[in-house]
């Protein structure tokens, strides 16, 4: 399941050939800025199949420019031109359309426009910038006479590059936006948003080892940079670091670019370009049942063995990469007695207990469970019957790890997907309801009729009875006619 590096040598010969010739006819046709002035526009390009290229660096390996999403939308990207992967994205959780109608231009802010979506992204420079340049670290900058007014540096998405740095308020978000990277008092930590929403779950820690260097309280928070000698070190004050990460590189003579990446598994990994390929160099997590959901929802993971499920089916369900439906995510338990199942396994534990809250009340695994089942937003618990810990999942059940201790006990929530049975017992509850509220109008109406004739009284009554009609040919003499009060 260990995703394959970026752009790595499974990519075909046929199409770096393409790329490469696109890129030779396109330097030809025109040839791209090397900074952006005031009054700078730009639209998509319906010519343009994957990345049509609106700013350079001065070695032409990075290029800012709109990237092709999915045929039909864009994004405003930084790339390394080479292998046209992605550094920086402008807004990732806005799209935009790739049509005529969607704009970039720079007005001392750089600013993308979709009025179609409705999507807006800008630098929001406070003061007029003139000029935008890339430079060859692949930072985009919004200079004022050589002064620095923004810079995509400050702002990382998914991707961290050699000599950028990376602070106490900054985060990496994977592309699905489920993952996160962020740093602590004294750590650099990931973790889940799971599907509910909610949930931040710390997956993966690494504190600094102050081997060099001591983090001191009161001296300011730590941050961490990619350093080009093949490591990504801590520091807080000074050049001296609090703590090294080293790459396989590290202290090796190569000539590289490097970048770490937070991928779409939870996996930070980190590369350097080896003139054709990504090469791996790097990754935070080296087992894939360590990871925070290898196997998706309710699955089950065994380090050799790849996935199967807790419900003891053999194979995950490929096309939705989930054992069990779990599109169901809302977490209030108590709404009714039928809502959820119960599915129990012996032999599982967590990827990442260590991280996570535990109960050490519950003196047994019914303890644990009852615990869970009388909190509504418990989704399930695994106890331990060796150390008597019960830890409680308040959030919906990812991958499990497999082990043969069978004293370490799973209890798992289940959404009970509404059948068609169920809508139907719905429909005619509401039916039903119907149907009394009607009956009691039309009773009430004519009781409301009986009590208004005997309120009048059997004169009034024998009145209207006797009465004549008018009829079509109405005398419009003297004589007058009442007319008949219809019930």
């Amino acid at each position: 399941m260990e995703k394959k590096p970026v752009n790595s040598a499974t990519r075909s010969l046929a199409t770096q050939l393409l790329f490469l010739i696109s890129s030779i006819l396109y330097t030809c046709t025109s040839a791209t800025a090397q900074e952006l002035l005031a009054g700078f526009k730009a639209n998509p390009s319906s010519s343009v199949s994957s990345f049509q290229s609106l700013l350079n660096d001065s070695t032409s390996t990075f290029s800012l420019g709109f990237l092709r999403v999915n045929q039909t939308q864009l994004a405003l990207t930084v790339i390394h031109l080479p292998s046209l992967q992605p550094l920086w994205q402008a807004n990732p959780t806005s799209s935009f359309r790739w049509s005529d109608k969607t704009q970039l231009f720079f007005n001392g802010s750089l600013v993308i426009s979709d009025p179609h979506k409705r999507s807006f992204w800008s630098t929001g420079t406070s003061q007029q910038g003139d000029k935008v340049v890339l430079l060859n670290s692949s930072n985009l900058q919004i200079l004022q006479k050589q002064v620095v007014l923004w810079q995509s540096f400050d702002f990382p998405t998914s991707t961290l590059v050699e000599n950028q740095n990376f602070t106490s308020n900054m985060s990496l978000v994977s592309s699905n936006g489920l993952y996160s990277m962020r740093l602590g008092d004294d750590f650099i930590a990931l973790y889940a948003r799971f599907k509910d929403g909610k949930t931040q779950q710390m997956y993966w820690k690494h504190k600094a080892l102050e081997a060099k260097a001591e983090v001191v309280q009161g001296q300011g928070p730590i941050h961490a940079r990619l350093e080009s000698d093949g490591f990504l070190g801590m520091y807080q004050m000074g050049k001296t670091p609090v703590d090294i990460q080293p790459f396989n590189s590290f202290h090796r003579p190569i000539d590289r670019f490097l970048m770490v990446q937070l991928e779409p598994d939870g996996n930070l990994k980190g590369y350097y370009w080896a003139q054709t390929d990504w090469v791996l160099d790097y990754q935070a997590i080296t087992e894939t049942c360590e990871l925070p959901s290898p196997c998706g929802p309710y699955g089950l993971c065994r380090a050799g063995s790849g996935c199967s499920c807790l419900d003891n089916r053999t194979q995950v369900d490929t096309a939705s990469f989930q054992c069990i439906d779990g599109d169901d995510q809302s977490g209030d338990f108590c709404s009714g007695s039928d809502d959820f199942w119960v599915l129990r396994r012996k032999g599982v534990e967590l990827p990442f207990k260590e991280l996570m809250d535990s109960d050490t009340t519950s003196s047994s695994v019914e303890e644990c469970e009852l615990s869970c089942q009388r909190n509504c937003s418990c989704w399930g618990a695994v106890y331990n019957n060796a150390t008597g810990f019960c830890y409680p999942l308040n959030y919906p059940i990812q991958t499990l790890v497999g082990v043969g201790d069978e004293s370490k006990v799973g209890y798992f929530k289940v959404r009970t997907k509404r059948s068609w049975h169920k809508k139907m017992k719905v429909g005619i509850r509401v039916l039903g309801a119907v149907i009394v509220v009607l009956t009691g109008v039309v009773l009430g109406y004519g009781g409301y009729k009986i009590w208004n004739r005997r309120r009048r009284g059997p004169k009034r009554v024998l009145e209207e009875k006797t009465e004549v009609s008018s009829g079509p040919y109405k005398n419009l003499g003297s004589a007058s006619f009442k007319s008949i009060e219809m019930f």
